[in-house]
């Protein structure tokens, strides 16, 4: 592959859907920002994307896989062809503000200790409201169950401009995030295990133990279509939320936390796996099941994951606590009915 400079590499990870992709690089066609590349990292598409794509935009490098990766292994793949300093990793089931590169590249170079910047993702379909898929910016609480500024669970607010200010979050939504690239792969770029679902989580989560920051610069705007590549109540994606986010506690934790914790993660488990029969819902219930199986019977998995986290580990949980909601997101959601960030936020002052 032949080098040439470029600031930025956008790299969009595809599976069928020309007119989604299509709309998308349309969008980027309108960036205002001169040095960056576009990459399409195809997870082996059956409805003719490739051709188009080499019809339409020669100028994209086009990565064409064997077969589906995932976004993970699609992302992964990707970087290996990027000429830019930074990376965006973006869905292509969005569109973005022409103005949304330079916010995130002038927060970026404020400070060489921040990692990621996320911009504030809304909705493609009702643009006035937060996306599920990122919000604000992103967080956890201890229990590993992810939460944005703008959305709850299933509770999406409307953008007031209450979540404007540029600060840390956690985490960036893998809809759209600019990572440094000599930081990805010092990280250990995406865990391929995940497949989809929280792989940006765990990917940040490294990047805070390292002792980077992950930024949110809401003056960078990207639209996204929430679910369309995967149904919101599938079997799915319920399973690959449950075990990914398993997988990052018994993962990433050190020993004494991941049996504290991990012990209280379990019953919750248990009592989401309850609810969903009491509510008729299936396929919540076989997915919890499933994602618990996969943990019991993978355990050197989660051990080669420990060790790798260990390897790179600047920073102990005493000080990573700093940066999760110390209590239950599950408990203040669903019982105290705390619906929103700042609601969560003064709990946790």
């Amino acid at each position: 592959m032949a080098e040439y400079d470029v600031k930025v590499s956008i790299i969009i990870p595809h599976w069928n859907g020309i007119e989604t992709l299509s709309e998308c690089i349309k969008s980027i066609l309108k960036t205002q920002f001169d040095s960056y590349e576009i990459i399409v990292v195809d997870n082996a598409s059956t409805d003719g994307s490739q051709d188009w794509i080499k019809e339409e935009y020669p100028q994209i490098i086009l990565i064409e896989n064997d077969k589906n990766y995932g976004y993970a292994g699609g992302c992964n793949r990707g970087v290996d062809y990027a000429n830019g300093e930074f990376i965006i990793f973006l869905n292509n089931d969005t569109i973005q503000d022409p103005e949304w590169i330079k916010y995130l590249i002038s927060l970026v170079e404020t400070n060489e200790n921040i990692a990621a910047v996320q911009p504030k993702v809304l909705n493609y379909f009702n643009k006035n409201i937060f996306d599920y898929a990122g919000g604000s910016g992103g967080h956890m609480d201890v229990f590993c169950f992810p939460f944005a500024r703008g959305r709850i669970f299933l509770n999406q607010e409307i953008d007031l401009g209450q979540y404007n200010e540029s600060r840390q979050c956690f985490w960036a939504s893998g809809t759209a995030f600019l990572i440094r690239k000599e930081l990805f792969f010092k990280a250990g770029k995406f865990d391929e295990v995940f497949f989809s679902h929280m792989e940006e989580i765990d990917l940040c989560w490294r990047l805070r133990a390292m002792g980077f920051q992950i930024w949110v610069a809401p003056k960078s705007i990207v639209y996204h279509k929430n679910a369309l590549s995967m149904p919101m109540h599938s079997h799915k994606k319920y399973y690959l939320n449950h075990r990914n986010s398993l997988l990052m506690l018994f993962g990433n934790y050190s020993f004494s936390n991941t049996i504290l914790i991990g012990t209280v993660r379990i019953i919750l488990e248990y009592i989401a796996f309850f609810y969903s029969i009491f509510k008729f819902d299936w396929n919540h219930a076989s997915a919890i099941i499933r994602s618990l199986c996969w943990i019991v019977f993978h355990p050197h998995i989660i051990l080669k994951k420990r060790s790798r986290f260990k390897m790179i580990r600047k920073e102990k949980d005493n000080n990573l606590f700093k940066n999760f909601f110390k209590n239950s997101i599950v408990y203040n959601y669903y019982i105290k009915g705390k619906k929103t960030y700042l609601e969560i936020e003064s709990i946790d002052s």
